[in-house]
């Protein structure tokens, strides 16, 4: 008869230890979202009915730009976060599964360059 721990009967089969990390980041950036969305739908309100001169100083002055790259990043990492966990729980083949992790990644991270440099541009060159 064996008696062996829980522990060692698992061994090599636990968690990765990094589901708490992303937990604790989806967690942080949903809750920084919360007042970085009035920046944005203050920026959506200027750009629907503001003339473009107004709406792009109204995105030079410092505060209002800093708010907009924050709510840019915090954003695409949140989603870029939430769905490599979706992916993680719901594709089972261990290939397809990083290649979609992977790819998630690199899409939000080329949108978020994308708008940063669009964000950018307005503000320096107006």
């Amino acid at each position: 008869m064996h008696y062996r721990s829980p522990l060692a009967k698992a061994r090599g089969l636990g968690s990765a230890k990094t589901g708490t990390t992303h937990w604790w980041l989806q967690r942080v950036t949903a809750v920084a979202l919360i007042p970085l969305t009035l920046w944005l739908l203050v920026l959506m309100n200027l750009s629907f009915h503001s003339p473009y001169q107004q709406t792009v100083q109204w995105l030079a002055s410092p505060l209002n730009s800093v708010c907009i790259i924050a709510w840019t990043l915090a954003a695409f990492y949140h989603a870029a976060i939430g769905l490599q966990v979706v992916i993680e729980d719901y594709v089972s083949s261990e290939g397809k599964k990083i290649a979609a992790v992977w790819a998630v990644k690199l899409a939000f991270l080329f949108l978020a360059l994308v708008v940063l440099t669009a964000i950018f541009r307005i503000i320096l060159v107006g």
